[in-house]
């Protein structure tokens, strides 16, 4: 079934953005109506009474004040910059030649996922090398940088330059030997969406809500403890916020790759939602496993002394920033070594890798091994030589 595009005046359109369109005929993206079942399983899970539907709500909230806020403040930053100022972020990774991969690794070691997010974006626009995308993969730490600069600012003084350094050998040494460059022409989602054109009411709706999410989700992870009316906030608008950007997703085209001429704050609604998608998949994976089917990863961090940097670096392979927050958490506490910490670190690739799984798997999975050496590397060496460090 052919999808109405959102469509935008022909008079706003760059001559670029004209001939985009016409070099790909009759490849509109197509609205996928089964997208609604998964989104109306999500709201009865919500809606159960007990511990599963309380347990689905706390998740969801979770999902929402501790990743997708971030994930859209920072996607809204860079997408604004392109909008106003005319600065295309693809187009100056593309053209950064021998320092893209130190710009990538940068962007990555930014608190949060976003930066990672648009360079594996930029990866599956064919702008930027499989090494920048490992070397933005190594240095995320994800949302879990937040929890430590605000708990253990020395250490994380240690953890993100490290990280980042590891980031840009490792992505230099990767582009020895894996020279191929994704072209969008070679997945599935090969086919152009519309121009979006103008921003809707959903995405000024979306925006609303991130705002309080924001502020909502950096004071959680200041730790702060939501009580009473605040804590009926936070929940009311992390389940608004979700349930939005589900539904975004949900009517939205099939792909909606969003380009440089759409608004910034349709771009930023649009891929956060689909971003969102794959959180909450993630989170509610992890919850239900630790609720109903007995997995208590505190209790294996504790029963496993030399092979806790392993077990780190194989928590870091599960995606998303959950895992990623309790081994920082955990960390914090003293139940785990500085070793175990940057393990993690360097080996888990935030929400960075859902965008990746879902249009390049390969390249994901290529992404995540690679990432997997200098873990292995610089989290033992910690664990034998400097076993007391931090």
């Amino acid at each position: 079934m052919a999808f109405a595009p959102d469509t935008i005046d022909p008079g706003r359109r760059s001559a670029g953005q004209i001939g985009r369109l016409q070099q790909s005929p009759g490849q509109f993206a197509v609205f996928r109506p089964a997208r609604l079942i998964p989104t109306l399983l999500l709201a009865l899970a919500a809606l159960m009474p007990g511990e599963f539907g309380a347990i689905t709500r706390s998740s969801l909230v979770d999902a929402y004040i501790q990743v997708s806020v971030f994930v859209a403040a920072t996607l809204f930053m860079f997408y604004l910059c392109e909008e106003r100022f005319g600065f295309d972020i693809g187009a100056f990774l593309r053209g950064a030649r021998l320092l893209q991969i130190p710009v990538a690794a940068v962007m990555g070691a930014l608190p949060g996922c976003g930066g990672a997010v648009i360079v594996v974006a930029s990866y599956t626009s064919g702008n930027v090398s499989m090494g920048a995308v490992v070397a933005t993969l190594t240095a995320t730490m994800g949302d879990a940088a937040f929890l430590l600069i605000a708990k253990r600012p020395d250490a994380a003084l240690v953890v993100l330059p490290l990280s980042m350094a590891a980031g840009i050998v490792t992505g230099y040494v990767v582009d020895l030997f894996d020279r191929n460059r994704f072209r969008l022409e070679d997945s599935a989602a090969a086919s152009h969406s519309p121009l979006i054109g103008q921003v809707r009411w959903r995405d000024r709706a979306y925006g609303l809500l991130a705002l309080p999410g924001l502020v909502f989700g950096i004071a959680a992870l200041m730790q702060v403890e939501f009580q009473g009316v605040v804590a009926t906030v936070v929940t009311v608008t992390g389940l608004a916020g979700v349930f939005l950007g589900v539904a975004i997703w949900a009517i939205s085209p099939v792909p909606r790759l969003t380009s440089p001429g759409d608004p910034a704050l349709a771009r930023t609604s649009e891929e956060t939602g689909f971003i969102t998608v794959w959180v909450i998949a993630a989170f509610l994976v992890y919850e239900y496993l630790a609720s109903f089917a007995g997995l208590d990863l505190e209790a294996a961090f504790r029963a496993f002394g030399g092979l806790l940097p392993l077990i780190a670096i194989g928590a870091g392979f599960i995606p998303g920033c959950g895992p990623q927050v309790l081994v920082t958490t955990l960390y914090i506490s003293g139940v785990l070594p500085f070793s175990a910490l940057i393990g993690n670190a360097i080996a888990n690739d935030g929400d960075a890798l859902f965008p990746a799984i879902a249009l390049t798997p390969r390249a994901a999975l290529l992404a995540t091994l690679y990432s997997a050496v200098p873990a292995l590397i610089i989290a033992y060496t910690f664990h034998f030589l400097l076993p007391g460090f931090l």
